[in-house]
């Protein structure tokens, strides 16, 4: 009986692959999974949606305002990525729209380029992040370590805190893109008795979000404090800037104005905002993952449903979106189990917009201010921050690294500059627990033992430690025949099995033979390709047996030096 033919074989193979790849695909999208408890969870999941749209409401206005786009887009984000975002992400309880973070990456690009290229940005980004899912990226995230985490949310909380400055004293934005610095400028500018409004304004807004989570857990802080200072601004006619008149409704949806030329002067603005929604929406996914009963959550389909979602919202004239921790939180919280109560969250908004545009109209942008430092105030977890610097004292640099540079220069900046520190601390310790130990040969002792020098190889052999035992093994003197033991070796690299040839055709240079023991089989691929088994004088001298190279190291000296009868 003959086999399958090269061709047939050929066509099942191709067959299989396309399978595997259509297989892949279709994880990516919905499916009647997502929505199978819905029978069970549909009234909580309403619940919670209506919470969270009354939470995300004034964090959806003051972002836009924040990010110079507008409280306009600010809300179409809000409902346009949120929707989609729900449908198309992988997460069951993921709430999505406009975040702090990404309004201290916008607001440098808005301030240099102007409010009209956000669109265009948003769908560069949102394209970006959905071939990063589609090529299965999304558990890059979890490499990043948690020092970097916090050190960047520590540095958002102070740039979205110093953004609000200008708002708070009803004074001019400052002309620099660094927050502090226009925070500074702003102070400069400030006109009094007129700034004091602003002022008050955010101090009674800050008060009633302080205070009203402790007379009832569940009370709307923000919400109440915005319906108050502004009835009170409407009253007394208060001289403080206002939201002003918004559309009643969406916009309708329309392809961003865009040339080459545009394309390529914010292709480094895109990348910026790309893996900042794709660090922000993934590490909030692995929170409401880690706080709820909901099911785990595909990576690589939340990176495709949050680049859709931003796609969306610059289709309709929004600002890139991400997954947002404080609003899923929330949603988790308030009883939220599947995707119906992120999409009732943005239909409520959607109402809003549509019945209550002339009452958002009125809302002092004071107010605003005053909801976003409390937010600010609330993202810094003053004990994580002790926890981390009391930690070890490499994970206390590698916070405070990255707190500074987020503040000072830039976000990506920062999560990258952060991880290549903390990488350099983990090379250095795992450096450290590497060694190269002389061993006595094993008993009983024969006359030329002194002629021969057993090494064990231990922890890991890589770049960072290769060196020291190429200096350690390659200073012996006085010897015959060393032997080199490497199965109490974990991780042996290209640069370790180079090290290991190096230092082998150099002691046999010298005349003195090389046997190796013991290379794991993990680690036999690298060290044959780099040439260690290569460089030896004789392929037998390779064993797997620590008493059989013992035995044929005595028998090599023993020939040289035959012992007179």
């Amino acid at each position: 009986m003959t086999g399958p033919t090269p061709a047939a074989a050929e066509r099942t193979a191709r067959t299989g692959a396309l399978a595997r790849l259509g297989r892949a695909a279709l994880a990516l999208l919905p499916s009647p999974a997502d929505y199978r408890d819905l029978r069970r969870t549909w009234r909580g999941d309403v619940i919670a949606g209506i919470t969270v749209g009354i939470v995300a409401l004034p964090l959806a206005l003051a972002f836009g305002v924040s990010s110079g786009a507008g409280a306009e887009a600010g809300l179409v984000t809000a409902i346009v990525a949120g929707i989609v975002a729900a449908v198309f992400g992988g997460s069951n309880v993921q709430v999505s729209g406009p975040t702090g973070a990404m309004v201290v990456v916008l607001a440098p690009i808005v301030a240099s380029h102007g409010a009209g290229v956000l669109a265009l940005v948003g769908v560069l980004a949102g394209v970006i992040v959905v071939v990063a899912g589609v090529l299965r990226l999304g558990r890059a995230v979890s490499y990043i370590p948690w020092p970097v985490i916090e050190g960047f949310t520590l540095g958002i909380a102070i740039i979205i805190f110093l953004q609000q400055v200008p708002a708070a004293v009803g004074s001019a934005p400052g002309e620099s893109t660094n927050a502090a610095v226009a925070a500074v400028q702003s102070l400069a500018a400030v006109e009094w008795p007129d700034a004091a409004w602003s002022i008050g304004i955010v101090a009674v807004v800050a008060a009633i979000m302080l205070v009203a989570p402790r007379l009832h857990p569940k009370l709307p802080g923000s919400i109440i404090a915005i319906i108050v200072v502004s009835a009170v601004a409407v009253l007394v006619q208060a001289p403080v800037a206002t939201i002003g008149e918004l559309p009643a409704g969406l916009p309708a949806p329309a392809l961003p104005t865009a040339d080459w030329a545009a394309m390529s002067g914010l292709a480094g603005a895109a990348l910026t905002v790309a893996a900042l929604a794709a660090i922000e929406s993934l590490l909030s996914a692995r929170v409401a993952a880690s706080i709820s009963d909901t099911g785990p959550y595909d990576a690589d389909r939340e990176l495709v449903g949050q680049g859709l979602a931003s796609v969306a919202a610059g289709l309709f004239g929004g600002m890139p979106a991400t997954g947002a921790i404080a609003r899923t939180a929330v949603n988790v919280r308030s009883g939220g189990r599947t995707r119906l109560a992120a999409v009732v969250h943005a239909l409520l908004l959607l109402a809003i917009v549509l019945v209550g545009g002339a009452v958002v109209a009125v809302i002092p942008l004071a107010a605003l201010a005053g909801v976003l430092m409390v937010t600010a105030t609330r993202m810094i977890s003053f004990a994580t921050v002790r926890t981390v610097l009391g930690s070890t004292r490499s994970d206390a640099v590698v916070f405070v690294v990255t707190a500074v540079i987020t503040v000072s220069f830039d976000l990506i900046y920062a999560v990258l500059i952060g991880i290549a520190v903390a990488a350099f601390f983990a090379l250095r310790a795992l450096s450290r627990s590497s060694g190269v130990h002389r061993e006595e040969l094993p008993p009983p002792a024969e006359p030329g033992d002194e002629r021969i020098a057993l090494f064990r190889l231990e922890g890991a052999l890589f770049f960072g430690a290769a060196e020291r035992m190429l200096e350690r093994v390659g200073d012996i003197r006085g010897i015959e025949v060393v032997i080199i033991r490497m199965s109490q070796l974990q991780l042996l690299d290209a640069t370790g099995a180079q090290v290991i040839t190096e230092l082998i055709t150099a002691l046999e240079r010298r005349g003195v033979t090389v046997l190796v023991k013991g290379i794991r089989a993990d680690h036999l691929g690298v060290a044959t390709r780099v040439g260690v088994v290569s460089s030896l004088r004789h392929q037998n001298h390779l064993f797997d047996d620590l008493g059989l190279a013992v035995a044929h190291a005595r028998s090599h000296v023993a020939r040289a030096h035959p012992v007179a009868e």
